[in-house]
């Protein structure tokens, strides 16, 4: 792994990469470092087990907690939202199903929409980011809205979505989306050092996330939620990923029919890239490969699962950027 080591090292220079690189061949882990400051005031490295948020990295999550209902025949997956949910909000059409929200073919209004708005923190200029520490408090910032497109008519990606996935988990499942997840999913696939932490009670060996301007760093802290929820925000070791994938495609988290579901290329978003639920299916090479990532500020975060040639790949940083061009470098060299 020298040939690896050398490429990831010389990414890390250039780009001033911090955060931890974790590489999985068959059944064994090659490669797993930290770079970096997890502190950078106290210059307290990163570790090759830090925790650090992944943003939209853990809509995965949430789309492996709806299977498991969907595998416990609580609901179908064709299932209308209103069907489930007490007091739908009047913003989501009749028609809209699970599907339609794992795979951002809903057309329901978002809070955040990607397409249109460059900088997350500015969502919460008059929403004091605090006072986000619930599923139903993202809510008002989209429900008055109208909805952008017929159910099932294109691809628009769409984190107010998943926020209505996770209030079906806490309906059907009656209890905290939070707690179902870290329960269900975290538990199950081994992930003890993975979890929901609060911005202000982040527990020890944890990332601060970082933002870069005018030359200087600053926290993220005002940036984004107290705490993540079902379209982002969880914390993860890199190990605890490649653990979560392995525990996925295993059958310890959901059967056979049910991971093929999530593998599917439900919607085509362009040449080369499809979506299925919670993650994206790349075509590199010809080859399949599995994807999440996530950005907020101070974090960036890409996880591939190269099913063909048997590699895992998990890139951490909490820093805004750096996660993809080590992911790319790592591909240049074992991809063919």
């Amino acid at each position: 792994m020298e040939r690896l080591d050398a490429k990831i090292r010389e990414i890390v220079e250039k780009e001033g990469f911090s955060g931890s690189v974790v590489v999985k061949q068959g059944e064994e882990v090659v490669y797993s470092k930290g770079f970096g400051y997890r502190n950078f005031s106290e210059k307290l490295p990163n570790q090759k087990d830090t925790k650090f948020g992944i943003a939209s990295g853990s809509k995965l999550f949430t789309a492996a907690a709806i299977a498991q209902l969907v595998e416990q025949e609580k609901f179908a997956y064709d299932t209308p939202v209103h069907q489930l949910l007490e007091l739908c909000l009047p913003c989501i059409d009749e028609r809209v199903t699970i599907h339609h929200l794992l795979t951002h073919t809903s057309g329901i209004p978002d809070y955040f929409d990607e397409s249109v708005m460059d900088d997350f923190s500015e969502l919460w200029e008059e929403r004091p980011m605090y006072k986000m520490e619930k599923l139903e408090d993202f809510v008002p910032m989209f429900s008055d809205k109208k909805k952008m497109f017929e159910p099932g008519e294109k691809f628009h990606y769409n984190n107010a979505g998943f926020i209505v996935l996770g209030l079906v988990v806490e309906a059907v499942a009656n209890k905290p989306f939070t707690e179902y997840v870290t329960e269900n999913i975290f538990n199950a696939a081994g992930m003890q050092d993975s979890g929901y932490f609060r911005l202000d009670q982040l527990p020890e060996n944890t990332a601060l996330g970082y933002i870069e301007k005018d030359g200087s760093l600053k926290s993220n802290v005002y940036a984004v939620p107290v705490i993540g929820g079902a379209d982002g925000g969880a914390y993860v070791t890199g190990p605890d990923m490649i653990g979560f994938w392995g525990a996925l495609l295993n059958g310890k988290l959901l059967g056979e029919d049910q991971v093929e579901r999530l593998l599917t290329k439900h919607v085509k978003v362009k040449d080369g890239l499809s979506h299925g639920y919670g993650l994206w299916l790349d075509d590199v090479n010809k080859k399949t490969v599995y994807h999440v990532m996530g950005y907020d500020p101070g974090v960036s975060f890409h996880s591939c699962v190269y099913p063909e040639d048997q590699w895992m790949v998990t890139v951490c940083s909490n820093h805004s950027s750096g996660a993809f061009k080590v992911i790319k470098g790592v591909e240049e060299l074992f991809v063919k």
